[in-house]
């Protein structure tokens, strides 16, 4: 589906609830000299009538490429563990093996918490502002009052995951990206976003009906060692704000962005 060409495009990812503004922008830590390997997993991905560009090296790193990695879990496989305090995304395998994403996630307090299941997906996703954020800031959602198609520029990017309790839509999604550089920084309004070319993969993975879990502090690290092991220190990344108790407290509480 061709993406939507309107005159404010270089303002629609700072648009969507699960968007970021550009002036967090800012140098990923462990930045990897060019290995080609790592660039073919991150290269130009064909996608129907749509490319997805390559990941530029300087926003690629050891810590955030896709891997396979030992975990251990009573969670099922096919289950989507989000350790949002480390920036990463499980999907749970067999054999105490999970695939492992490096993730943006929301800023301190506006992040989803708790357990969720995906009844759908979409490739190449549409969005629209829904009236409140119309009503909220006019200037800024006024020109896209009627939505964006899918395409390269859509905040939501190539692949989204919707995530509803209780049979209830949560307005949180797993999703694509255009800002590479955001991945392992918490900067969106509360929506986990990965890598174009790993929410790819992630789809194409995960079946329809899958459980999400996402992890509180406490449990950060959960599942990266062997049951009856105190967990590690986490790794977090750079600019990681520890939440304390209260700031958890309104994380979980928080109200879901308004996004459609």
């Amino acid at each position: 589906m061709p993406s939507m060409r309107l005159p404010l495009l270089p303002l629609l990812l700072t648009l969507a609830a699960c968007a970021q503004p550009e002036a967090t922008r800012a140098p990923l830590p462990q930045a990897l000299a060019p290995d080609p390997a790592l660039l073919a997993m991150y290269s130009e991905l064909p996608d129907g009538d749509l490319t997805i560009p390559a990941i530029p090296p300087k926003w690629l790193s050891e810590r955030n490429k896709r891997t396979e990695v030992d975990y251990w879990t009573e969670e099922k496989p096919g289950t989507i563990v989000v350790d949002p305090f480390a920036r990463y995304l499980y999907l749970v395998q067999d054999g105490n093996r999970a695939m492992r994403y490096g993730v943006a996630v929301g800023e301190e307090g506006r992040g989803f918490s708790g357990e969720a299941t995906i009844p759908y997906t979409r490739e190449w996703p549409s969005w629209t502002p829904t009236q409140n954020m119309i009503a909220e800031d006019p200037e800024q959602y006024g020109p896209v009052a009627a939505g964006l198609e899918g395409g390269l520029e859509n905040p939501l990017g190539a692949r989204a995951l919707y995530l509803f309790q209780n049979g209830q839509d949560t307005l949180y999604r797993i999703h694509g990206t255009a800002n590479p550089w955001s991945i392992g920084q918490a900067t969106s309004a509360g929506c986990i976003r990965l890598y174009n070319q790993d929410i790819v993969d992630l789809h194409d993975r995960v079946k329809p009906g899958a459980r999400v879990v996402v992890l509180s502090q406490t449990e950060t690290g959960k599942g990266t060692v062997p049951p009856g092991t105190p967990l590690p220190p986490v790794d977090y990344p750079a600019g990681f704000v520890a939440l304390t108790p209260d700031t958890a407290t309104t994380a979980a509480t928080a109200p879901a962005p308004q996004l459609n």
